[in-house]
């Protein structure tokens, strides 16, 4: 009986392990999928239209003068294509691209190691600039502009700093909250770029472009129908591409029209006007719970179980967004227009035209 146990214990733990594998499996080919679908050139690019001309005309002056380009600062929110910009920039300008992040450079040494290992020429992308250490990124104040870095030897009074050359480089920063950057590390980037939300024909365009990389069978209502439930994102629209795919291909013929669109979408849990479900968890919260409001964020996470963090960067922009909710001096307050998307109606005492306009300043 003990050895009957134990084989079955051995057989669990490999039924466990092939989930696990597979679940990896899964992941990586979405993650393969997603980068698949990446614009390889600016003319490939949908969109960001100003950006673009822009940052063409700053890579185009650099070829001419057969050196780097300047440094480069892409800030705006989460999946407008800060990445694939800067993988754009390392294509056109031929050079290889350095990927790392802010959070992962917590001390000056860990800077110096990846600078030191740079090429002329090579493009560095350093995602989430804002969050990089204060040491470090003192260190990239003088890397930007002399390219060179003082490496510190030692400790006290016998400290030496030794100097170290590097080659000129292009540093791609991203940031999704450029109001937390220095001011002096902001002034050494030669061209920022604002990106802004996709319109809905736009991403309609990018839905269609992914459609036929991926080889689906797409309706025009239908892409419409994903295009305008995609936050404005070109992410969330891949995203949602993929999974109404699944279900067209499981619930459905394989064809993607706009009520196969719908359904599936429906399935997934976001609406017609692109809330998901912790969107209007946050609406049902703050509207039924709190009576609209004002309640603090910290409050709020709590009442539909996330982190605060979630609540205020992932739900709150876009709602705020969307004219459904207001950050006020006093807390989170729901408008009118969230109380009619829910179906509510409008209590008394909620923020309405004609209530105290000092409710909406931040």
């Amino acid at each position: 009986m003990h050895e009957d146990e134990l084989l079955e214990a051995e057989a669990a733990h490999l039924r466990d392990l092939q989930v696990s594998i597979t679940a990896v499996e899964a992941d990586v080919d979405e993650r393969t999928v997603e980068a698949a679908l990446r614009p390889r050139s600016l003319d490939e690019v949908v969109g960001q239209a100003r950006v673009r001309t822009q940052l063409g005309l700053v890579l185009e002056a650099a070829r001419r003068r057969e050196r780097p380009p300047d440094h480069v600062l892409l800030s705006g929110p989460p999946g407008l294509g800060k990445t694939t910009l800067a993988m754009i920039i390392a294509a056109e300008m031929g050079a290889p691209l350095r990927l790392t992040s802010g959070p992962a450079i917590t001390h000056a040494g860990d800077l110096a190691a990846i600078l030191s290992g740079l090429n002329h020429g090579d493009v560095l992308f350093v995602d989430e600039l804002h969050r990089m250490s204060r040491p470090a990124e003192e260190m990239l104040y003088l890397a930007m502009e002399d390219f060179r870095v003082d490496v510190v030897i030692g400790k006290g009074p016998g400290a030496t700093a030794i100097p170290l050359d590097i080659p000129p480089f292009t540093l791609v920063g991203a940031t999704t909250r450029a109001g937390l950057l220095p001011g002096p590390l902001r002034d050494r980037f030669g061209f920022t770029g604002q990106l802004e939300f996709y319109e809905a024909a736009e991403l309609d365009l990018i839905v269609h472009r992914s459609a036929g990389l991926l080889g689906l069978p797409l309706e025009a209502d239908g892409a419409a129908e994903i295009a305008s439930r995609s936050r404005g994102t070109p992410r969330v629209a891949n995203r949602l591409l993929r999974r109404v795919r699944d279900y067209a291909q499981v619930r459905a013929d394989g064809v993607i029209t706009l009520e196969v669109a719908r359904a599936a979408l429906e399935l997934y849990e976001v609406d017609e006007l692109g809330l998901d479900r912790l969107d209007r968890a946050v609406l049902d919260a703050l509207c039924v719970r709190f009576d609209g409001g004002p309640v603090g964020v910290s409050t709020l996470a709590v009442a539909v179980g996330e982190e605060r963090e979630t609540v205020e960067e992932v739900a709150e922009p876009f709602l705020v967004r969307r004219g459904f909710l207001a950050r006020t001096p006093r807390g989170r307050v729901a408008t009118p227009a969230a109380w009619a998307h829910l179906g509510l109606g409008t209590p008394s005492g909620s923020l309405g035209p004609g209530g105290d306009a000092t409710l909406f300043e931040d």
